[in-house]
């Protein structure tokens, strides 16, 4: 007659697998968890030098650190960027992003986003200038009158080059839309009389012989009337929807970024190279393009709240947006 229990061996195997797979579903849960309690966070930014913070804080590691998991998102501009968080693509934006983009978003789905840190630039912290073929003879704001001028994509790009060449008394001037890696070659092609444009452009031209600067700093001069304001023209943000859902990851995610920013501000040479791979900025153009300026959302003053709002209103005058779009109840508030 057969033994109706398995031999002590086979018994003891059979308890030091069921033991073995229950450790491991052990050990397997933690991560599971984690997962599962720490959303990924969808940024998404344009190749301009401005987003050096959010570029730096990747590559170094810093959201890794804080535990988090960033997933940056390239747009062709800032438009589309503001267009992915009203979709709900992406969960905020990171500077460099248009704040006049943002906030047609905002008109359209109030309440859609919180700025916790924008890039203030002038005639000190240069972004935005006017430049002409090397060899062209126009030499001043004025002389663009009557002249072809091309702007970068979207309505921010050109409300304020319009407005700008009607304050400069560059009547009769005309504006089209360009993509800002096409402004250097349709110069000097001939395509076009001058382009107003963002860094690094001006540096491109400069570097390769081709175009020079008639004048930067030029939002702060001709929209904000001081040359030396801050011209908060981008903007790194999250969606409301993101932080009310995530309070704890939101906070974590500002104060990675803000070690972004503290790099650039104290270390920038080593900043610099984490432009690579997000811009078209490389080589010895990574040592020469001018950086911006970073302001987090504890450090605005009131003067910074009323010049990015009169840069707001501009907006609103103009007629594009439909109505007054208070800059202090965008900012984010810990």
């Amino acid at each position: 007659m057969s033994n109706p229990n398995p031999p002590t061996a086979s018994r003891h195997r059979r308890q030091l697998l069921q033991a073995g797979a229950a450790g491991l579903a052990v050990l397997a849960a933690p991560a599971i968890v984690r997962a599962q309690g720490t959303p990924r966070l969808r940024i998404g930014f344009w190749p301009v030098a401005a987003g050096l913070p959010f570029f730096a804080a990747v590559d170094k590691g810093y959201f890794k650190e804080a535990g988090l998991d960033v997933e940056p998102l390239k747009f062709a501009g800032a438009q589309q960027v503001m267009e992915g968080m009203l979709a709900g693509r992406c969960d905020g934006s990171a500077n460099g992003t248009g704040s006049a983009n943002l906030a047609i978003g905002e008109i359209a789905q109030p309440g859609l986003f919180k700025i916790f840190c924008t890039n203030p630039s002038n005639a000190k912290y240069v972004l935005d200038e006017f430049i002409v073929a090397k060899d062209s003879p126009l030499k001043t704001m004025a002389d663009l009158a009557g002249k072809k001028v091309a702007s970068g994509p979207g309505i921010q790009n050109v409300t304020l080059c319009k407005t700008m060449l009607e304050r400069a008394g560059a009547k009769g001037a005309t504006v089209s839309e360009l993509p800002i890696g096409q402004h250097v070659a349709a110069l000097v092609a001939g395509q076009v009389d001058a382009c107003y444009t963002l860094e690094p452009t001006g540096t491109v031209g400069r570097m390769n012989g081709t175009t020079r600067v008639i004048e930067a700093g030029v939002v702060a001069r001709y929209i904000l009337g001081d040359p030396m304001a801050p011209w908060h023209g981008g903007a790194a943000s999250l969606t409301s929807e993101f932080i009310k859902k995530n309070p704890e990851v939101a906070t974590k995610y500002i104060a990675a970024y803000a070690r972004g920013v503290a790099l650039v501000r104290n270390q920038p040479d080593e900043a610099r190279q984490f432009m690579k791979g997000y811009t078209a900025i490389e080589g010895k153009l990574t040592a020469e393009v001018p950086l911006a300026s970073y302001m987090l959302y504890n450090e605005f003053k009131p003067s910074d709240v009323a010049y990015f709002q009169k840069f707001y209103d501009l907006f609103t005058e103009k007629g594009i947006f439909e109505k007054k779009v208070p800059v202090d109840g965008l900012l984010y508030k810990a």
